[in-house]
């Protein structure tokens, strides 16, 4: 059997571990730059506030209801992300962490009737430790387990676990759930499906494997079975390195100033170069490209991109960020308001398998001690702490955050401190 633990309203249960105040009260958080709500209490869901509301057109709703707003706290959200997946792994041996709010846990090395008095005390634990509340689905296939998940959060929120263990159960839950919410059903198929009369995932159970397989490949395939009761979708026990990874936001306001811009370049690419190194690979590509903002119609647009192949695959920051600063010379053009820059590595080598260059002078094996240390001293005393000075300390790209709360675990000017 499998199951899911899915965080309730992530994001809105990490602004309250804190801050118990906020219980019962609607919480809403907001996307970079303090643009729209990413996440919603269960109250702010009751009020009728949709996902994607834009934060400006909500002022004076989420004033006169008592709405509390806070800008993304990623620091923090990360921080109680790892300690709830420390406790889900003192339960089992085998767990994949599929994101920041949600893990698959393998119970097949507990008895069936065991497994629900087994998750009731996994969903307290969290709770008692982390302070944030959970859901949990299981299952024999990851599919629907993630099935069983929603149907407890609809209808079994007071206990929060739900177990399907029969093909009665199953049968039941999948003709409760519309095709739409079936995971891996994205929004073309679900038009699709939908027009074709196919609403529920108990509907979509009855179709044949060979129509599945030729509309929506072997992935729809899998979700066809997995739907069914047949296992297809192994556990990821370790995350697949990346084939790309990617650093570009907005900036807080709009900049000219081509050093501002530079400086944000070499943080976004600080970041990359770290991501690199912790999965062990070099990148034998980056991209650079920079943009003005498309909606300020009343401005000169400009946007533009620029590519740079490596003679010699590398993750070593210092190397990468003469490569992005070159790209910004090429493409940067006076006279604009900027919104975003950003980079983009690809190509990816393992580290250990890197051919050199004939004309290659770049001394290696100094930078690789360099990035080490770097990297050491940054995770014992605190990101960036250690940087580039082409990093900078101004900031004044940095997001706009006016609603952020203190980073309560990871910061000690921030931690609580209690009054006696």
């Amino acid at each position: 059997m499998i199951a899911i633990v899915d965080c309730n309203n992530f994001y809105a249960s990490c602004e309250r571990v804190f801050n118990p105040k906020l219980e019962g009260k609607p919480v809403v958080v907001l996307s970079n730059n303090d643009g729209c709500v990413i996440a919603r209490s269960e109250e702010a869901k009751e009020l009728g506030i949709k996902m994607g509301a834009l934060a400006f057109e909500m002022e004076g709703f989420f004033n006169q209801n008592k709405v509390h707003v806070f800008s993304s706290n990623y620091t923090l959200y990360g921080s109680l992300s790892n300690r709830v997946i420390k406790v889900l792994a003192s339960f089992v041996d085998d767990m994949e962490v599929y994101s920041i709010d949600e893990a698959f846990l393998d119970l097949s090395n507990y008895k069936t009737e065991e497994i629900v008095t087994l998750c009731i005390q996994i969903r307290s634990a969290v709770k008692n430790s982390v302070g944030i509340p959970v859901t949990i689905g299981i299952a024999p296939t990851k599919t629907l387990a993630k099935v069983a998940n929603r149907y407890a959060k609809k209808k079994c929120r007071e206990i929060g676990v739900y177990f399907l263990d029969s093909p009665e159960k199953i049968q039941t839950t999948l003709s409760l759930t519309e095709i739409g919410d079936v995971w891996g059903i994205g929004s073309k198929h679900n038009i699709r499906l939908s027009q074709m009369g196919v609403l529920t995932a108990a509907d979509f159970t009855k179709l044949s494997n060979e129509w599945v397989r030729n509309h929506m490949t072997v992935v729809g395939e899998r979700m066809l079975q997995e739907l069914k009761g047949i296992p297809c979708i192994e556990m990821e026990l370790e995350a697949p390195p990346k084939k790309g990874i990617c650093s570009a936001r907005s900036f807080g306001k709009l900049l000219s100033n081509k050093q501002d811009i530079a400086e944000a370049l070499a943080n976004y690419t600080h970041t990359c170069a770290v991501k690199l190194r912790l999965q062990k690979s070099c990148t034998a590509s980056i991209s650079v490209f920079i943009q003005t903002n498309p909606h300020r119609l009343q401005e000169k647009q400009y946007f533009n991109s620029i590519t740079i192949p490596l003679n010699v695959a590398t993750n070593t920051s210092n190397e990468l960020i003469k490569y992005a600063m070159w790209g910004l010379d090429k493409i940067y053009r006076k006279g604009y308001n900027y919104k975003k820059v950003g980079v983009m590595m690809t190509h990816f080598t393992p580290e250990s398998q890197i051919q050199g260059g004939l004309f290659d002078k770049v001394k290696r094996d100094r930078d690789n001690m360099l990035m080490k240390t770097l990297d050491s001293c940054n995770k014992a005393f605190g990101k960036d702490l250690v940087r580039f000075a082409r990093q900078g300390y101004k900031r004044n790209w940095k997001l706009k955050q006016e609603r952020l709360s203190p980073c309560y675990t990871t910061d000690i000017k921030q931690i609580l401190t209690i009054k006696i």
